[in-house]
């Protein structure tokens, strides 16, 4: 799959607003300050090693303190979007990661809860990473941090860096090529 990452950009492109994840919305009537954060410096941050270090441990941490479990296996539904405690899925690992990132100063607008869909035609959620060197993905089923190019993934769309309750599409010229 190699080529089909020639040429891509280190940072995704997005397109316009689009709808809200379903599980999000939900997280945003329970928690509303989780989606009302409005950024106006969206400028990506300096990727340092101290920075990197923080997303190795957040990342880390998060995929081996939560036991994976479904939102139908713990909660009988299909979507609930909340910060794990000991069990959780892909939303609820990147719900950790961002919050704890967070608390050791990055920047809301760098810290993108990201939907994709899995090779076998599955979503997932990941959380994008907006640097100076790029977007990284950390992710509940890969212990190691990557650019988003490097991942098997389709990429359809993000939180806005522009407020935390919205959402854009992402252009991903990478799966016409993938076979996606």
């Amino acid at each position: 799959m190699a080529p089909a990452y020639a040429g891509s950009s280190p940072s995704m492109k997005t397109l316009g607003r689009t709808s809200q994840p379903i599980g999000h919305l939900w997280l945003c009537q329970q928690m509303p300050e989780e989606c009302s954060v409005r950024s106006f410096k969206t400028q990506a941050p300096v990727l340092t090693k101290k920075r990197w270090a923080q997303l190795v441990t957040a990342n880390k941490e998060a995929n081996l303190t939560i036991e994976p479990l479904t939102d139908q296996e713990f909660y009988g539904v299909e979507e609930h979007w909340t910060y794990p405690v000991s069990y959780g899925d892909c939303e609820d690992y990147v719900l950790m990661k961002r919050k704890r990132l967070m608390q050791q100063g990055w920047p809301a607008s760098s810290l993108l809860i990201t939907v994709v869909k899995r090779e076998n035609g599955e979503g997932h959620a990941v959380l994008t990473v907006r640097t100076d060197r790029g977007d990284f993905i950390l992710d509940n089923l890969e212990s190691k941090i990557v650019r988003w190019t490097k991942t098997p993934y389709r990429y359809l769309k993000r939180q806005s860096v522009y407020h935390t309750g919205h959402w854009t599409d992402i252009s991903d010229d990478r799966n016409q090529v993938a076979g996606f």
